[in-house]
């Protein structure tokens, strides 16, 4: 038995719980429903885009790694880094989580 969540219900449960803290969630790319990877693109009010994709561990577990951080205030070179990933994997979920403290939602930080 598979302990993993799919992935439509991790995507859905990401979203509720940034606009239930006041933010905004959507799904930017669907990927494949069940076993599908997922990356955030993570916002506070609309700048500082963080990508963020789970990483193998050493320990074998998967842990949200920051995987490209939107360095100027042009965002053409995130945005085509996102949209790169996407085309290379068509089962990733790409979602956009807009609140403050983003990266709480996935554990890390306060």
């Amino acid at each position: 038995m598979d302990a993993r969540l799919p992935a439509h219900l991790e995507v859905g449960a990401l979203i509720r719980a940034a606009e239930s803290a006041g933010g905004f969630g959507m799904v930017m790319q669907k990927g494949e429903r069940d076993a599908g990877t997922i990356m955030l693109v993570l916002l506070e009010n609309g700048r500082d885009a963080r990508a963020y994709e789970r990483m193998p561990q050493h320990d074998g577990s998967r842990a949200w790694t920051c995987s490209k951080r939107q360095e100027t205030p042009d965002s053409r070179d995130f945005s085509n880094y996102v949209e790169k990933r996407g085309a290379q994997d068509p089962d990733l979920w790409i979602v956009e989580l807009d609140v403050a403290r983003p990266e709480r939602l996935i554990g890390i930080g306060g």
